[in-house]
């Protein structure tokens, strides 16, 4: 459901619609309350999964948490094969005491998953910052050799998984303009990013780096590598946007669910008018099956 007052179960409403109730041998389920799903639609009683009643008739913020409870545990109990989010408010459930600075954060402590780690694909890229909604200023501080590695490693074990790339290759960026310039424009290229590539390789996976952010997007860059991992938010979700906005797919690697999300907020101000887009949607559902399918769920 996500955020209730957002465009979230509008366009979860379209998207059902869309695959009229079913994706493959698979069914869909609307999970939240139904009668927020139902105004944008009408549904037959068994398109849904209602989240904790008591907390429906709460607080937006406790409704918005109950329902992403409810998804998760079917997904971990085997009754769903993957869960997809609607997009949610962090500041609201932040004001209401929330304590995660987002979904990706709150799956890992549902889950019990020791890293998760965020990847925004779309069809001419996939793209994981590093470090996720902290501020830019505390981003050199929050990088480090055992991220870079822990990290990658998820990302290369997630594309042979679930994204059936036989030899994945994985391009690092560098933090610093021109990827440091030897150390001239910032040294956590040499000190941080680089020991962390040699570590990967010595392990033998095909790493590229640490590159620079300025020139690891274009096209023919882009043929070299099945997945960038980039050390901050904007740098991995700019091009990202720019070059998927509609059909780009958040991911959830490292979990022991399949959770995915449309890449993109709750759009308030669009609201109830009925003309948000469910495309990002529809390819974050088509996503979740093939990845259930890739691990035979």
């Amino acid at each position: 459901m996500g955020d209730p007052a957002g465009i979230g179960p509008e366009v979860a409403a379209k998207a059902w619609h869309s695959f009229g109730g079913r994706i493959g041998r698979r069914r869909l389920k609307l999970v939240g309350n139904p009668e927020i799903f139902r105004a944008h639609g009408e549904f037959p009683e068994d398109a849904f999964w209602p989240a904790d009643s008591a907390a429906r008739s709460g607080s937006p913020a406790r409704s918005i948490i109950a329902a992403i409870e409810t998804a998760v545990q079917a997904a971990l109990s085997g009754e769903g094969a993957a869960v997809v989010t609607s997009p949610i408010h962090k500041a609201r459930l932040l004001d209401a005491g929330f304590p995660f600075a987002g979904h990706t954060e709150y799956l890992a402590e549902l889950t019990g998953a020791p890293r998760a780690v965020m990847m925004l694909a779309g069809a001419n890229l996939r793209v994981v910052p590093l470090t996720i909604h902290i501020p830019l200023a505390d981003v050199p501080a929050a990088i480090s050799e055992s991220a870079i590695v822990e990290t990658a490693e998820i990302v290369l074990g997630s594309l042979a998984r679930d994204f059936r790339v036989a030899q994945p290759r994985l391009a690092i960026a560098g933090l610093n303009p021109h990827a440091g310039e030897s150390g001239k424009l910032g040294e956590e290229e040499q000190q941080i990013i680089a020991p962390a590539i040699e570590t990967l390789r010595a392990r033998g996976h095909l790493i590229l780096g640490p590159l620079p952010g300025d020139t690891m997007f274009h096209e023919s860059a882009r043929a070299q590598y099945d997945a960038a991992l980039c050390m901050y938010h904007d740098q991995a979700l700019i091009p990202l946007k720019t070059l998927a906005f509609w059909e780009g797919v958040n991911v959830t690697l490292g979990l022991p669910i399949i959770r995915t999300s449309p890449d993109h907020g709750t759009a308030f101000d669009i609201a109830g008018r009925g003309i948000a887009d469910p495309r990002s949607m529809i390819a974050a559902i088509r996503l979740a099956a093939d990845m259930a399918d890739a691990r035979n769920i």
